[in-house]
């Protein structure tokens, strides 16, 4: 029988453990999937440490990659056999095989390995909607993006600069902001010495820029107001450093009319028609080159607990995949 990774209860890394599951035949709208590779991810912290609730037990994980074994009644458009991936479904990607809403996969071009499908759906399925549908990132602008170095921001920063963009990335160490520049930033602000809204001001000439992606969060969102020009927006996608507290109004009033936004990918992609337009243009970005998503790191699924502790501790840059 299959396994997964299960946990039983919130906390550390240390609650993550190996069961055997069992699974049964897809039902009505459902696909059964044999998985070869998955994606690690920030809000898979979130749900293990408790910040994003899930029914207990639980399993984990939101993207990965694999092989259709089987299909449920009223499923037309996936057979056996065919290679998927998905990055917009229930928890519990961390495991062998599963069940799954078959509206949630999509089918993989022959030009994208397991390997890269796994370490680029949610991310690069996140960075479609924050650069094409939240704000609709141009040639010209100049957009300030935090975390720079993380799979989000090594995809945000490749796309954006094949948009036209100038991005100017933020990041902890001069080793990632080596990373940041060879993904794309123009500028890269190490947060740890530098203020990055003087700095943002000064790579401007005091213009200061018409969008912030945020997924750090408390540490980062009031000065992230201060770096937006007028009718600014600040889109926080995530909050890595913790929850950013209740936010007066009055602010965005005083700091330019600013707008603020908590978009996630399970609104952008409910419905399968934009769940597929959004896979579609991330494909064709990453087929053509313009995007080249990175594997710094793999572990095997069952050591997924050393995954997560390297994640926390911000050892770990780009994406990273765990190998079923």
């Amino acid at each position: 029988m299959p396994h997964a990774i299960r946990f039983h209860k919130t906390g550390g890394p240390e609650v993550l453990v190996w069961e055997e599951i069992q699974l049964g035949a897809p039902g009505p709208g459902e696909a059964r999937i044999r998985q070869t590779a998955v994606g690690l991810n920030f809000v898979d912290i979130y749900n293990r440490t408790g910040l994003y609730p899930v029914p207990m037990p639980s399993g984990l994980g939101s993207e990965a990659a694999g092989v259709v074994e089987a299909v449920g009644p009223g499923v037309t458009d996936l057979k056996p056999g065919d290679r998927v991936a998905y990055g917009a479904a229930p928890v519990g990607a961390y495991a062998e095989a599963r069940l799954i809403p078959a509206d949630r996969l999509i089918r993989l071009p022959n030009g994208i390995d397991d390997q890269t499908a796994a370490a680029m759906m949610l991310k690069g399925l996140t960075v479609q909607y924050l650069i094409r549908q939240t704000y609709r990132v141009k040639k010209g602008d100049t957009i300030l993006l935090h975390a720079a170095a993380g799979g989000i921001g090594t995809i945000l920063s490749q796309w954006a600069k094949h948009l036209g963009a100038t991005v100017i990335g933020t990041v902890g160490s001069d080793e990632k902001a080596k990373l940041a520049k060879a993904n794309g930033c123009a500028h890269v602000i190490v947060y740890t010495r530098e203020d990055f809204v003087k700095r943002v001001e000064e790579i401007t000439g005091g213009k200061k820029v018409p969008v912030v992606y945020d997924s750090v969060g408390k540490d980062t969102f009031m000065k992230s107001l201060d770096c937006c020009a007028p009718l600014g927006l600040v889109a926080l996608f995530g909050q890595s450093s913790g929850s950013v507290e209740p936010l007066n109004l009055g602010l965005l009033a005083a700091k330019g009319s600013l707008y603020v936004t908590r978009p996630t990918l399970n609104t952008y992609g409910a419905k399968r028609e934009n769940l597929v337009a959004m896979a579609k243009e991330l494909f064709e970005v990453v087929e053509s080159g313009a995007v080249k998503i990175t594997v710094n790191q793999t572990y095997a699924l069952k050591d997924v607990a050393k995954a997560h502790a390297d994640l926390e501790a911000r050892k770990t840059t780009g994406s990273t995949v765990l190998m079923v």
